[in-house]
């Protein structure tokens, strides 16, 4: 693997992990998009006057088929975080779901997540990994310098929550970087360098979960779950919707319902790199599938890495070899806190999701917005972890 498969192939960098590898706030899109990203920037007013979709219904129905050729990958994910928002807004911007998409935003998210490699809805990529940027281009990607591009309503809960996935993605850069290292180290039966960067990936873990924890300082349970997590939904196993929604004037679905997961932390590809580096394996059962299923929901560059760690790490075949006992505790040290990252996970599911009064089909309190039973399934995957410690 670290001769075949570089970071910068894979979209990643050390300093920013997952996160866009461009300032999202500077990245200037066409004219012929003004219409749009004039509406998204809008969303905080118009979703407040209950009417939306009358707003998003009477934009021009775009063809991108030229821009989608011709912008960096800069516009096209600028473009898709715009309206990849506008399109959640419509389907849960009012109190019913409605059976379609109009084509003035089936059309554009069709197009755009074809080209991206992506689905046509708000991905985890959208909501958090292009949608920041830096007050201070010169300081860190850190919570006291961070905010938020595109919003729903605009809320300091609604920030807080996307800004501390954006501050843990950031961090995780490190430890990223060093997946190639700890592949090859252990490749070539180099005992001294696997300590010395298991040893850096348990302290980034520590700055992970710390980060983490901050979560309730400015994301309230109830503020979370009627005012954030109403936006974020997606159209497959949703009771809203039954069998997805139609995507207007898309000829390639014949007027078919699509059924897509909604945005959700699961989709993020710190854990699963974790996973695959670690040798943490999940049972083959209805869980696994939709663990499989998210995987498609990431950017194409972020599942190649993944994929390739799967299949290139031998690192917990080859602690278990030099039955090293610093090795062997270095190694548990890291699944621990891989654990104790699901667990906290798990807490706020409870505390945000679970606990809270459900308001509507469309935010249930059983189903995550990526339309799995989320406890059990989060619970599952904790238990995984753990049970995989040397």
């Amino acid at each position: 693997m670290t001769a075949s498969l570089k970071l910068s192939d894979c979209d990643i960098t050390r300093e920013r992990g997952y996160l866009c590898s461009y300032d999202a706030a500077d990245v200037t899109l066409p004219p012929q998009l003004d219409e749009p990203v004039e509406a998204a920037r809008d969303l905080p007013r118009t979703m407040l006057t209950g009417k939306v979709r009358s707003y998003l219904k009477a934009l021009p129905v775009l063809d991108l088929k030229t821009f989608c050729a011709e912008a960096s990958e800069a516009q096209l994910r600028t473009a898709m975080v715009r309206y990849s928002f506008m399109v959640q807004a419509y389907v849960w911007g009012e109190p019913d779901a409605p059976k379609s998409l109009p084509p003035s935003m089936a059309v554009p998210i069709w197009a755009l997540a074809k080209r991206l490699g992506q689905q046509p809805l708000l991905p985890y990529s959208s909501y958090v990994l292009d949608n920041w940027d830096r007050l201070d281009r010169k300081g860190p990607i850190a919570l006291d310098n961070i905010y938020m591009i595109q919003n729903f309503l605009a809320g300091q809960d609604e920030a807080w929550f996307v800004l501390v996935h954006v501050a843990i993605e950031a961090r995780a850069g490190e430890m990223l970087a060093l997946i190639p290292q700890l592949v090859g180290a252990s490749d070539h039966s180099d005992e001294k360098a696997v300590e010395q960067h298991l040893a850096a990936a348990a302290k980034v873990w520590d700055d992970l979960n710390a980060i983490f924890d901050r979560m309730p300082e400015r994301c309230d349970p109830y503020i979370y779950f009627h005012r954030v997590r109403p936006y974020i939904h997606g159209w497959k196993d949703n009771p809203a919707l039954g069998d997805g929604l139609i995507y207007e004037g898309v000829a390639e679905t014949n007027g078919q319902p699509q059924a897509f997961r909604g945005q959700t932390g699961s989709q993020s590809s710190i854990v699963p790199a974790m996973d695959a580096l670690l040798g943490i394996g999940h049972a083959a059962d209805p869980l696994r599938t939709f663990l499989d299923e998210l995987h498609i929901y990431r950017p194409p560059a972020h599942r190649k890495f993944i994929d390739a760690v799967r299949a290139s790490s031998h690192l917990r075949a080859f602690i278990q070899k030099t039955g090293n006992p610093t090795l062997r505790d270095l190694y548990n040290d890291c699944v621990n806190k891989l654990a104790r990252f699901r667990t906290r996970h798990l807490e706020y599911a409870a505390s945000y999701i679970n606990k809270q009064g459900k308001d509507s089909a469309g935010n249930d309190t059983d189903v995550g917005t990526g339309g799995t039973p989320f406890m059990k399934y989060l619970k599952k995957h904790r238990d995984e972890a753990q049970a995989h410690l040397l």
